[in-house]
């Protein structure tokens, strides 16, 4: 057992959800705060993939940079990690995430902020989304996401710009789907927003933890069986 791969994985969704989750708070949303809705809509996107980004070239070589189950999952049925590892790095993953949620409790605490970035649909969506469509535009983005991290990372002529691709592609798909669920793609990320903020949030966590996950086992299977380089087939 390797345990800095589990403490990078901790360190690594720590530094996304405290930055992204915790620029969705300071931005008021999509309202901006005092400003437009499309600065909070690009500062939120730009946030969670500026924090990918910087979390890939600071623990990247140690654990991959999956900060994220749904990655880990896709990683997993390629064959790149053992169950024992995913296992190891998802526990790490939704600790860090609730690490990052409570240091943003504390900031929140002292000031006269509110929220924590959660996810949701319905009422809690912008645009008033259907719970179907929630769970297909989860479904749909984490695909998107989880696909591109297996295709720029399949090739070591790509894989020393993986960072900077994974988190433009992490920006792009926010930046859709921000107004729609607040976009999660990432079980873990959604977990603790949802806990500590409670409520409606809460009960909404379910599809913002299966449809990632559904969506990054489908970008799995397709990569391995179309899209993989042949000599990883």
């Amino acid at each position: 057992m390797n345990i800095k791969k589990y403490i990078a994985e901790f360190f690594g969704t720590m530094v996304l959800v405290l930055f992204g989750c915790g620029t969705a708070v300071v931005c008021g949303g999509l309202s901006g705060g005092t400003d437009t809705g499309t600065l909070g809509v690009v500062a939120i996107a730009l946030a969670f993939g500026l924090s990918i980004v910087a979390a890939a070239y600071a623990i990247g070589h140690i654990s991959g940079c999956h900060v994220n189950p749904a990655v880990s999952l896709a990683v997993l049925i390629n064959g790149g990690m053992s169950f024992a590892d995913f296992i190891g790095y998802v526990i790490a993953q939704i600790a860090g995430a609730f690490a990052g949620s409570g240091i943003l409790y504390f900031i929140t605490a002292s000031s006269n902020l509110e929220g924590f970035g959660s996810n949701g649909f319905e009422n809690l969506s912008s645009v008033s989304i259907s719970t179907a469509g929630a769970v297909v535009v989860e479904i749909v983005l984490t695909f998107v996401f989880v696909m591109t991290i297996l295709g720029v990372t399949s090739s070591e002529k790509t894989s020393n710009i993986a960072g900077i691709v994974i988190g433009l592609t992490l920006t792009f798909v926010h930046i859709i789907g921000i107004p729609l669920t607040g976009t999660s793609v990432n079980p873990a990320r959604s977990i603790a927003p949802a806990v500590f903020e409670g409520g409606q949030a809460l009960e909404q966590v379910w599809v913002f933890i299966l449809a990632p996950l559904v969506g990054a086992a489908l970008a799995a299977l397709v990569f391995k069986y179309i899209f993989a380089p042949k000599t990883e087939k």
